[in-house]
């Protein structure tokens, strides 16, 4: 990495020493210093007070010695705990030669990075590495002014995760890795991984994130999105929860773009079309401006490379006021000086105010190669709750995108569908009324959409079972209805589709 790296990752742990970090991982598993063991060990109110990075009830609930209370203090409550007390639970002398500790005081030991215990989706002990007051929820929270600085778990890293699509692949690639966090799920369903960042120091942090869950090292790159990588060089998955943040300068590597409004989103999105491999999927989380005059769906649109599907979520929508506030209160600038505080404040509504921005929107992206004459671009607003993880949900959505392409009506009419399993039926209407109003089909999964539908709808979707055609069931309900079948045939395709795009359908065999 160079002398430069070098100087700024001279206060973390070794990556030389994969032998210390296996005993580690031993001796933190031995301990039950997991995701489970702290719930068990805190209770569920100091857990999720440790979420608040409110660290007193935690600090209570570990007064004791025992192996668990020793590591909670060390590794996540950054308490120095004597010598002798760390002696018994680690491999001491070998953390504090390769780093991994260091002692202060007089006979007292420390640790130099927070190491927080990350469940895993299939129940893998994982622990994610971060430098010390970064772990989300750890001692410090996340208020940090150190430009840097490499964060722990958050909640843009699990819901990036959890949309993230997990079929086996040959390649993936982690831009703007951070600690690792996707690079270590990539890991388990990818042959190579490659991880990039700006930061030498989050290249560093990937390595012992890595290192200390047991899992494969990656391929570590510095440098700005795209470019350390060679030009012939493709993926089958790409994943990034970039630097986002759009604000004016880039004072904090860690979440500031420091482009111009949300240019670093827009190359990122336009540049992956060129990475992927066809099939592949490229998915990001992302900020966009919402500008006065502009549709920012047609914003968004505008973005999708050529030669890619794509479908764009936007979950949530803040005033540029909100927004400025939000992201000041991240850095801790509400606890400085007043004046500081409002110029920067300041700082942030010029800049909205000479883009013409009025609101800012969050959401998610996700891009698929394909060799289709006409690539689908989905944009839409979504803030409803949703069950994650979506991984499953995004695959099968670009899955029936080829099937509705590659069946016109004709062929829809001849398709065999099913309902999906947890999609119910309600009836809305007045008590006592011979028929309802409407009748909504409501999925309890996934993106937990709610579609309305008329009486053919209805009842075509209830009989779905993958038995009979479309057709077929279509010309039963016509002789039910007392409706010519070949007019019923005609116009309900359109209502079909719609049904199978958004998930409640899905072709049988």
């Amino acid at each position: 990495m160079g002398d430069v790296s070098n100087a700024t990752v001279s206060s973390l742990p070794s990556t030389d020493r994969p032998d210390v970090a296996a005993r580690l991982r031993a001796a933190l598993l031995g301990a039950d210093f997991t995701a489970d063991g702290l719930l068990d060990l805190l209770g569920a109110p100091a857990y999720a007070a440790l979420a608040r990075s409110e660290t007193v009830p935690a600090l209570r609930a570990t007064r004791g010695d025992t192996p668990l209370e020793t590591l909670v203090r060390l590794f996540l409550l950054q308490q120095p705990v004597p010598h002798a007390r760390a002696a018994e639970v680690l491999p001491t002398e070998e953390c504090l030669e390769s780093g991994w500790l260091t002692r202060v005081g007089g006979d007292e030991v420390a640790a130099t990075v927070d190491v927080r215990p990350y469940g895993g989706p299939d129940g893998e002990d994982w622990f994610i590495v971060s430098d010390l007051g970064c772990a989300v929820g750890g001692a410090g929270g996340i208020g940090s002014r150190d430009e840097s600085v490499v964060l722990g778990v958050g909640g843009a890293s699990t819901t990036l995760a959890g949309i993230t699509v997990r079929t086996p692949v040959a390649s993936a690639l982690d831009l703007g890795t951070g600690s690792g966090i996707q690079a270590l799920h990539a890991a388990q369903h990818a042959t190579r991984v490659t991880a990039t960042d700006l930061n030498p120091r989050a290249l560093h942090i990937t390595a012992l994130t890595l290192a200390l869950s047991g899992a494969p090292a990656a391929d570590l790159r510095e440098g700005s999105l795209f470019e350390p990588l060679k030009d012939s060089e493709t993926y089958d998955l790409i994943v990034s929860n970039p630097p986002f943040v759009i604000s004016p300068g880039a004072r904090l590597t860690y979440r500031d773009g420091g482009m111009g409004g949300d240019d670093l989103c827009r190359s990122l999105v336009q540049g992956a079309g060129d990475r992927l491999n066809e099939g592949g999927f490229a998915q990001f989380l992302a900020n966009w401006q919402h500008v006065e005059g502009e549709d920012w769906q047609d914003r968004i649109r505008s973005w999708v490379p050529r030669g890619c599907d794509a479908w764009v979520v936007q979950r949530e929508v803040q005033d540029v006021t909100q927004y400025a506030e939000l992201w000041l209160r991240d850095a801790g600038d509400h606890r400085e000086d007043p004046a500081e505080y409002q110029a920067r404040y300041d700082a942030w509504l010029d800049e909205f105010e000479a883009r013409k921005v009025r609101a800012v929107g969050f959401g998610w992206i996700t891009l698929r190669r394909t060799a289709a004459a006409e690539p689908s671009v989905t944009v839409e607003e979504w803030p409803h709750p949703i069950e994650q993880p979506l991984g499953e949900t995004i695959r099968a959505h670009f899955a029936r995108l080829d099937y509705l392409r590659e069946h016109d009506d004709a062929a829809l009419l001849d398709g065999h569908f099913r309902l999906v399993t947890e999609v119910v039926q309600e009836q809305v209407g007045l008590p006592g009324a011979e028929d309802p109003e409407h009748v909504v089909l409501r999925q309890n999964r996934g993106m937990r959409r709610a579609t309305r539908v008329d009486t053919v709808g209805a009842g075509f979707a209830g009989v779905c079972d993958g038995t009979l055609s479309a057709g077929r069931i279509l010309d039963a309900i016509a002789q039910l209805m007392g409706e010519d079948s070949v007019v019923l045939r005609d116009r309900t395709p359109a209502q079909i589709r719609l049904l199978v795009e958004q998930g409640f359908l899905e072709p049988a065999g």
